[in-house]
């Protein structure tokens, strides 16, 4: 045992000498550290790459994973300052409409109570309203209804908090009328087309397209002087007694949002509130 262990020793430093000597040289065959590198480099040159490829790929999902984040952001807060827009503009509109309404009724000599149209009926047109008000507001059967421009409609269904508000252009509805211009007096009532139309007016009355047609006050139930149309079209029915024409309303039926509800006496003339064409 002690012999082999000096023979190992000796062959260890023999090899030694040996690797040393060669390590010295220059030239001839190549150096154990070189083909040590033959190996080895492209080993390293790959690992290096796939390090790098990987580190790029995993930076390029956290950017877009960051990106993508702050779109989703981006996109919530556009949502939400669009729809923020959208309020703000309703919100003009509402005030603008109100403003009107309340401009109506300051200068009204009747008692009114403004009312908000909660639900309308369609039958290919818009021919009645509900209103949010009712008997508990003091509304009674036959109330007028009018908006900014003129002549809404007339309260036909009374309810405890809510009434139905019959329009002009219902084929029931007629109301008393005159052309404003020349007093000449005539019916206004709905045609089943869900237009309004004007008869029984004297054939020598010299009505013309573009008068405004108003209420006469006959009847006592609408006011007198409320604008309810401008005459469209004059038919010529050859020696009728009477002449008939088509009237665009002043109201707006599908749009109108907000009412007033006349419970005062209706006996008061209108004309001069009314005097002047209606804003459009």
């Amino acid at each position: 045992m002690r012999y082999r262990t000096y023979a190992l020793l000796v062959s260890v430093l023999v090899v030694s000498l040996l690797l040393l000597s060669l390590g010295n040289r220059g030239g001839g065959a190549r150096r154990p550290g070189d083909l040590i590198a033959v190996v080895i480099t492209p080993l390293e040159t790959a690992l290096t790459t796939i390090h790098r490829s990987a580190v790029g790929v995993w930076s390029a999902y956290l950017v877009w994973k960051s990106v993508r984040r702050e779109n989703q952001a981006l996109r919530s807060e556009v949502e939400r300052l669009h729809v923020r827009s959208l309020q703000v503009d309703e919100t003009q509109k509402e005030n603008l409409r109100l403003r009107r309404l309340l401009a109506l009724r300051d200068r009204l000599p009747l008692s009114t109570v403004a009312g908000e149209v909660i639900a309308k009926e369609w039958g290919g047109w818009v021919r009645s309203v509900t209103v949010n008000r009712g008997r508990s507001d003091g509304i009674a059967r036959l109330t007028p209804a009018i908006v900014p421009e003129g002549l809404f409609g007339r309260v036909v269904e009374v309810r405890a908090r809510a009434a139905v508000v019959q329009l002009l252009n219902d084929p029931s509805s007629a109301v008393a009328v005159m052309v404003q211009r020349t007093r000449t007096a005539g019916v206004a009532e709905g045609d089943p087309m869900g237009t309004v139309r004007l008869k029984f007016m004297a054939r020598d009355g010299g009505i013309q397209v573009g008068d405004l047609v108003v209420t006469s006050g006959l009847g006592g139930v609408f006011p007198k002087g409320l604008p309810v149309g401008w005459v469209t079209a004059v038919e010529d029915r050859g020696s009728a007694l009477f002449h008939y024409a088509k009237l665009a309303p002043v109201a707006d039926f599908a749009r109108v949002e907000e009412v007033l509800l006349l419970t005062g006496q209706t006996g008061a003339d209108l004309f001069p509130q009314f005097a002047a064409r209606p804003e459009t």
